[in-house]
Order: structure tokens, then sequence, then C-alpha cells
């Protein structure tokens, strides 16, 4: 028996497991197929899966898991400098493909094999111990070169088996999505996830409110998507009863890999008389949080830790926060068996992401509510503005912002102020590019809902905000 995926060879056999548009396989013709593969990759060590969203990359990834070798994600979008470094680095001696996939050169130099999802046979029956590498994912690299985050077995399975605790997650779920799947949100909770449960995943190929509310009106029972597919889904709403109504079936609308702005929440819940839920993970740990489906679906939060996840925040100097009082604000570390084991090749950068106690710095800051809800309020590096003797987190200026009907878009950064030590800047996509609000306007909104310190000092407009594939605003990307 698979120790990832029971149901490959239990009693679902005849049972749906993966659809790609007009594409499936049920468990006995997945279990076929991954073992056929399965029995190809024995005794490999690393294989690259160019991901693209098509029922191949589903196969080749659990076909490798199945016989307990490392997968690789790779970027479909990724450029050939970036590409060359990951397979440089993670150094695969196969390169998983669906068929006729066209692939730049430093792909196509490496041997490649043809996934074939009608394959027939059985996976190799030895087991792969619980520490084993399951994936190697690449981070965004956005202080270098990506780095790969070398995610064992054990952090799948935990990760995935908290969240069903958590969500209430059966094999009577569906699942659909749309998003990408070379990273931990699309590829393990999108489709490693209902596998493991023993249910099946519908996947978009590609993301449109239209695609969600057929399939949630076809016995679809969860959403996963990112912030940007559900303001597409609260600013279509208004002008699709039909769809509002797909969306009130659901039984757990979850958004992650970003904050979602509070007015977007409260748009799809007066829409639908759903309430979407937030999680909150990264590469390296898997999931750490999550709103719980039996708890309150509290807008602007992530939720209390997941079962096995020990999380505390900590000040500057490693004083660990012990106020849960919503306003005392400290860097997430974590510790538990959802974690990655090292970056591969980088020694260095593994001991630094560790405290000597073992705590992983996640990077994020946050504070807690007095109920132990967790609201992450930015990134250190990004989202951590020091002005006038106070500590105050980006995103809950941003959620501020985008309360007010004039702006579509806003992201709030510091920078240099002789007075201040920062001052509070926000960068505006205003609703009417032709009359934008102004910045006196905007500040004074800021200071009635927050407290008037944190109204931001300078505003500026663009026609858009930089973003990566995921959705998240790139504030390195700002001008300068």
């Amino acid at each position: 028996m698979s120790s990832l995926f029971p149901a490959l060879t239990g009693a679902s056999a005849g049972r749906p497991a993966l659809r790609f548009g007009d594409r499936s396989l049920t468990y006995a013709e997945l279990a076929a197929a991954t073992g056929a593969l399965a029995g190809r990759l024995a005794g490999h060590d690393r294989v690259a899966v160019w991901a693209t969203p098509e029922l191949e990359t589903a196969v080749a990834v659990v076909a490798a898991l199945e016989a307990g070798v490392a997968a690789v994600p790779l970027n479909p979008k990724s450029g050939e400098k970036e590409l060359g470094h990951i397979l440089n680095d993670s150094a695969p001696t196969l390169v998983l493909v669906a068929p006729g996939t066209e692939l730049p050169s430093p792909v196509r130099d490496l041997e490649l094999v043809e996934v074939d999802v009608h394959g027939t046979g059985s996976a190799p029956g030895s087991e792969a111990p619980a520490d084993g590498p399951a994936l190697v994912v690449y981070t965004s690299g956005t202080t270098g070169p990506p780095k790969g985050a070398v995610i064992p077995r054990r952090a799948v399975a935990t990760t995935l088996d908290a969240l069903a605790d958590a969500w209430q997650w059966t094999d009577e779920d569906v699942l659909v999505h749309g998003l990408p799947l070379f990273h931990v949100h699309g590829l393990v909770l999108g489709v490693l996830g209902p596998l493991r449960r023993g249910g099946s995943v519908r996947h978009l190929g590609r993301f449109t409110t239209e695609g969600v509310a057929r399939e949630l009106n076809d016995g679809a029972t969860m959403l996963f998507g990112v912030p940007t597919m559900y303001h597409r889904i609260a600013q279509d709403l208004p002008e699709q009863p039909e769809s509002a109504k797909a969306l009130g079936r659901a039984r757990l609308l979850v958004s992650g890999s970003a904050a979602l702005p509070v007015h977007d929440h409260e748009r799809i819940a007066a829409a639908t008389g759903r309430r979407v839920i937030e999680r909150y993970g990264m590469t390296e740990t898997l999931m750490n949080t999550s709103v719980r489906a039996d708890g309150e679906a509290r807008a602007g939060t992530v939720g209390v830790p997941l079962p096995g996840v020990e999380l505390r925040l900590v000040e500057e100097d490693g004083t660990v926060v012990t106020a849960y009082d919503g306003e005392t604000v400290g860097e997430i570390q974590v510790r538990g068996p959802n974690l990655f084991t090292e970056y591969l090749n980088r020694p260095d950068a593994t001991a630094a992401a560790f405290t000597a106690d073992g705590w992983f710095r996640t990077g994020d800051v946050a504070v807690r509510d007095p109920d132990g809800y967790v609201r992450i309020v930015g990134r250190m590096a990004t989202d951590l503005i020091k002005s006038g003797g106070y500590k105050i987190g980006a995103g809950e200026i941003e959620n501020a912002l985008l309360e007010h009907p004039g702006v579509r878009e806003a992201a709030v950064t510091g920078e240099p102020d002789a007075d201040l030590g920062e001052r509070i800047v926000a960068w505006i996509v205003p609703a009417d590019p032709q009359s934008p609000p102004g910045g006196r306007e905007l500040a004074d909104h800021v200071a009635r809902r927050l407290a008037p310190h944190k109204r931001p000092r300078v505003v500026r407009y663009l026609d858009a905000l930089p973003r990566n594939d995921m959705g998240k605003i790139m504030k390195r990307a700002l001008p300068s």
C-alpha cells in the first residue's frame, strides 16, 4: 500500500480521481498509469517534471512519489537562465513531459520521457522512508537565484492530513481549481491533497469564473484559489447571479498564497452567503495555519496553527512575543513535521533559515488576536515599516485603502524619512484613472479606520501593480 495514496490500491478503483478539461482518469486507471511510469523511474535519484496544467503532470508526480523518487516541478513560464540554474542545481536524470510538448533548450538537452496516461503497470513494492525527499520546489528567488527546498514525504503526508482535520476533508469532496502545478498550492494541495483523501480533482486548465460555476453546479464541493481569482469572482458576481448561486453551493472556498483583501471577502459573502477561508503556508513549510471549517471565518486572518505545527512570534532581538493583543508585531517562526529538510546544495542558506533551537524563520510578520487567530501584516523585508517609533505592517493599511471606493489596487511600502525614520507610501491603481482619489482623502480614510500614525504620507499612482505568476505583488519591482 502506498503511504501517500492509499486509494490507489484500495476500494476506490472505479471512482474518478483526476479530470483536466475533457480528459479524466479513475483511480484504477491512475494506478495503472503511475505504476507503469514508476517502474521506469525506480532507481533514479531526482526527475524533473515539465509542469503544464495537464493530466500528464499529475501522473508524472504521483509516479515519482510511488517510485520513491524526488520530483522537481519546472515552471513552463521560466526564462532560459532560470531554467538552466534549476536544472544545473537539481541535476535530474530525466525530464517527464506530455507528448508533443515544445521545450526550451535547457530542457531539450536532457533525456526526456513522454508520459503515457494510459500506460499499464504496477508501482515498485518497496516503501520510501518518511524523511526521504518527495519534491524539490524552487523558491521565487527574490534575493538571488532560486533555492531548491527539499520537501520530505512526511511533510506532504502530515500537511495534507492536518488540512483534512481542519477542513473536514473527505473522499466525498470534489475539488475544482485552475492553479499552476509547479508550486505547493496548485500541486501539493490541489492535486496530491484530493488523491490522498481518495476524492477527486477537476482542473480547469485555465481559471475562469464560468468554469468554476460550471463545476460547482456539477457536484464540486471545494474551490482553491489565489486572491486575484477571488477578486475577479467578486467583481463578476453582481452581473452573474447564477455564479453566485453556484458558489453558494460550495462546502468550502479557500484562498491562499497571498492575503485576500477584506473588501473581496465581504463582497463574496454578501453575494453568495459563503465566506472564503484563508490558510498560511510557504514552500519551505507547506501549511502552517488555517481557519477551520468548524471555526469562525474571520476576514483578514489565516486562522490558528494546524495540528502538529508549533508557531511563535518573535521580536527582532529574539524575544518571544507573549501578547495576544492584535497589535504586537513579530516575525512568525514555526517548528514541526511539515518543514522542509534543506535547501539543495546550500548548507549556508539552510543554517541561516533556522534558529539555534530549530525554529524556521519565515520572514513573515504578524499579530495574534486574543483567541490565537493569526493576522499576517507583511514581510519583514518589505512590509514592516518603522515610522515615528511604531512598527507598522503594510498589509492592514493596504486592506484599509482597498475599502475606499476609488481604489482598485493598493500596495504600501516605507521609504526613508529624516523625521519619522520611515514614511508610509501608498501605491494606488485608481478605479477611475481620470478621477483618482486625492492623497489627503486617502490618508484621512486610513486614519479613521486604523490610527493616525498609520496613514500614508505619500501617495503615488500607477496603471497596474507588478505581480508574479501567483498574483503576489512584487514590491521590489515598484518604481524607485
